[in-house]
């Protein structure tokens, strides 16, 4: 059976979703402002599709080569409780697959629930990055959700 990575047109459709998602995060007045702070690496984009694509069943690229988990959860803690900052940029998430077309189900609704589900993740650590383990492991998900490793 086909990853959800190769579904999604691997790396090459990941990297055009991470883009028209964070067009549409940077040019909404509300999902900017976490990017407005400085410090975004310079391939935040190439480095969030490699990220999501390892997640989805893609090669390792991300573990392998530029980060670990404890680092993305520690750069998105601290931040407190936002939900309706979550809840917009999920919006814009489906909104960036239509610009890809990325309309068929069921690849639609499951990137819409990982990506749902991973905005949830990333707000886990709302008071300080010093709550997250060193050793904690990417999540990976598949046709049916969170897959154990």
């Amino acid at each position: 059976m086909r990853t959800v990575h190769d579904a999604a047109g691997g790396r090459a459709g990941l990297l055009a979703l991470a883009r028209a998602w964070h067009a549409r995060c940077l040019a909404d007045p509300v999902a900017s402002h976490p990017f407005g702070h400085g410090g975004l690496h310079p391939q935040h984009v190439e480095r969030l599709a490699a990220y999501w694509g390892e997640a989805l069943g893609g090669p390792p690229a991300y573990t392998d080569t530029m980060g670990d988990e404890a680092g993305v959860l520690r750069m998105h803690a601290g931040n407190g409780t936002h939900r309706e900052l979550d809840a917009l940029v999920v919006q814009l998430f489906d909104g960036a697959m239509d610009d890809v077309g990325l309309t068929e189900q069921p690849l639609r609704g499951v990137l819409h629930d990982y990506f749902a589900w991973s905005t949830d993740r990333m707000g886990q650590h709302p008071d300080s990055p010093d709550s997250v383990a060193d050793d904690v492991r990417m999540p990976h998900w598949g046709w049916d959700g969170p897959v154990a490793r």
